[in-house]
């Protein structure tokens, strides 16, 4: 078996059993750092004009995104006005994925991945609330 077939294949397996032990917390966690990882992939995959994996790369971001969006719940917070702004970023991190892509602008995945980060580092300080 080629070696980095084979990590792939380690880490795929050892993130679905973190994913079947993680709390909705840690899943959401899991989701940021996916896409962070994917948009990575995406720069790499432009400066080496690896065209088709990059669109690959952001269109895995892309979905994660979509789902990150479809998660928010706004029956169950009494910030609805906060959940309807994190729905407006998402649906901009998501339109400017697709313009990083026609555009093959890696200052765009930067910016995209700013904002990520911005809202993982939230909802992580809400993890350690949470748990004190």
């Amino acid at each position: 078996m080629h070696p980095m077939k084979a990590l792939r294949q380690y880490q795929k397996v050892n993130s679905h059993a973190q994913a079947s032990e993680a709390s909705p917390h840690r899943l959401v966690q899991m989701l940021m750092e996916g896409v962070l990882d994917r948009l990575a992939q995406a720069k790499g995959a432009m400066a080496r004009n690896q065209v088709a994996q990059k669109g690959v790369m952001l269109g895995k971001a892309i979905e994660i995104i979509g789902g990150l969006r479809e998660g928010l719940d706004p029956e169950k917070t009494d910030d609805k006005k906060g959940i309807a702004k994190l729905d407006q970023l998402y649906a901009y991190m998501m339109k400017q994925l697709i313009q990083a892509n026609r555009k093959n602008d890696p200052n765009i995945v930067d910016e995209v991945a700013r904002l990520m980060i911005t809202v993982k580092a939230g909802w992580d300080a809400i993890g350690h609330v949470a748990q004190e």
